[in-house]
């Protein structure tokens, strides 16, 4: 199996991270495998706005990247 290509990862809040990360397995399609942290994402009420934020510019940068490879690679 291929090594997976990081597209985009960060914390979304102090602590839990969000990783997106394309696989390309030798005998399937690739996949884009998003890694959500274990438990719930615990924001309080003042700080909501900043993690969901946070999460929506992680997931726009991975697919911004992915687009790069699509067009580079012709996925």
């Amino acid at each position: 199996m291929h090594q997976p290509t990081d597209l985009a990862s960060g914390q979304i809040n102090n602590s839990d991270c969000l990783t997106v990360e394309l696989i390309e397995p030798p005998d399937a399609p690739a996949f884009v495998a998003i890694s959500w942290p274990a438990a719930a994402t615990i924001a309080t009420v003042a700080t909501y706005d900043q993690v969901a934020a946070t999460a929506m510019r992680i997931l726009a940068g991975a697919s911004t990247a992915l687009a790069g490879i699509k067009v580079r690679r012709k996925l």
